[in-house]
């Protein structure tokens, strides 16, 4: 999913048959399509923001789940 992502990201847009077909086999046509849906909502939402100059306003500041840690 994130070499999707990384591949739609690029302009010009840079999703080869080889990657398309190795997500084929853990999502379904209906979940690809999804899939790119929200990447593709994402992207153009942060490229919108990035055009005219909208930040982050802090609304989530210090709000996250830290990871657990797990021992050796």
């Amino acid at each position: 999913m994130l070499d999707l992502a990384t591949a739609m990201s690029r302009t010009p847009v840079a999703v080869d048959d080889e990657l398309f077909g190795e997500l084929a086999k853990q999502f379904d046509e209906a979940q690809l399509v999804e899939l790119v849906a929200v990447i593709a909502w994402e992207n153009w939402r942060a490229r919108f923001n990035r055009t005219l100059g909208i930040e982050s306003h802090g609304f989530s500041e210090g709000a996250f789940c830290p990871l657990p840690v797990h021992s050796p």
